[in-house]
Parts: C-alpha cells; structure tokens; sequence
C-alpha cells in the first residue's frame, strides 16, 4: 500500500479516523500513537485462620484510549483543513447548546484505527486534547501553523446500558 499521492500528498487512512458529533469524520494520514488502558479493582476481605485475605472483586475502571494525532502540511490545501481539525478537537470538551436547557453534554465521539481498538466503532466521550506545535520545522507565514504538529487526545469509552461488555464478549468479539 502507498502512503501518498502521486503529488506527494499523504493518503487518508480510510480505517482509522476519530468521528466527532457535529462534525463528522477526522481522517488519519499516518499511523496515530495509540494506548489502550483499563483495569480491575479489588477489595481484601480477611478471614481467622486464613494465611491471606480473600480477593472479592468491586468494580472496573473506565476504558480509557490515548491516541496522538501526527499531522504533517504536504499542501497548501491542507492549512485551512488542520486549522478546521483543531477546532473539531477543542469542540469535543466543550458543552453544547441545546434548545430549552442551558447547556448539553460534549458530544460523543467514534474511534476506529483498523482492529486496534475493536473491529467496529468505539464510543467514546473527549477528556482531554493537548496540542504540541514543533518549532523545529517550517511553518505557515500567515497563520504560524508549524508544517509538523502533533494533537494528543485521551478518551474514555461509553457504552450503552443494555450493551456492556463482558469478558466472554471481549473475548468473541473484541470490544
């Protein structure tokens, strides 16, 4: 598979993008640098005669997804697209509003990077972006957008009620 155009543009990767309500999809054009991080708890319940205590399960921790975004300016084209990204990311931590109430939650995003994360779209809520501008490279005279930045985003992932995952589907499934 090529990674560019015949121009030298990079190719979107059409499996691995970041779907923000309101927005729509943020194509990747390299591999994003992903974690993926969840974990158990565990409560210590003593017994008399026993030489340890018994481990009685409590509750899991969020899903929580660390993707960095690599974007790179090929084209001038490309510019005003970023800048149209950075806005979409810092929307994603912000309240909407709504028509009655005040306010309405953040929307509620998609992930997919091929099967990294799970074979279909993951929903997930923002919990945090951090961009890093690298000065080290050439950089728009207009807008003084660096040609190379990266966009760090951590998510925890949501699910609907009726549809939690369990361990016997994580392991059938994927997610």
């Amino acid at each position: 598979m090529k990674a560019t155009l015949e121009s030298g543009a990079l190719k979107d990767l059409m499996d691995c993008y970041i779907n923000i309500q309101g927005y729509g999809d943020i194509f990747m054009q390299t591999l994003p640098d992903i974690s993926d991080q969840k974990s158990a708890n565990y409560t210590d319940e003593n017994a008399i005669g026993r030489s340890m205590p018994f481990k009685t399960y409590q509750n899991s921790d969020n899903r929580t997804i660390s993707w960095t975004c690599h974007f790179v300016v090929c084209q001038q084209t490309d510019i005003p697209l970023f800048w149209d990204y950075i806005k979409a990311f810092q929307s994603a931590v912000y309240p909407r509003t709504a028509g009655k109430a005040p306010w309405e939650p953040p929307p509620i995003c998609k992930l997919k990077c091929g099967d990294l994360l799970s074979k279909q779209e993951l929903c997930a809520i923002m919990k945090s972006y951090s961009l890093k501008y690298d000065t080290s490279v050439v950089w728009d005279e207009a807008t003084y957008l660096p040609y190379k930045f990266d966009v760090d985003l951590s998510f925890d992932v949501v699910y609907d009620q009726t549809n939690l995952p369990g361990a016997e589907r994580i392991l059938s499934v994927g997610y």
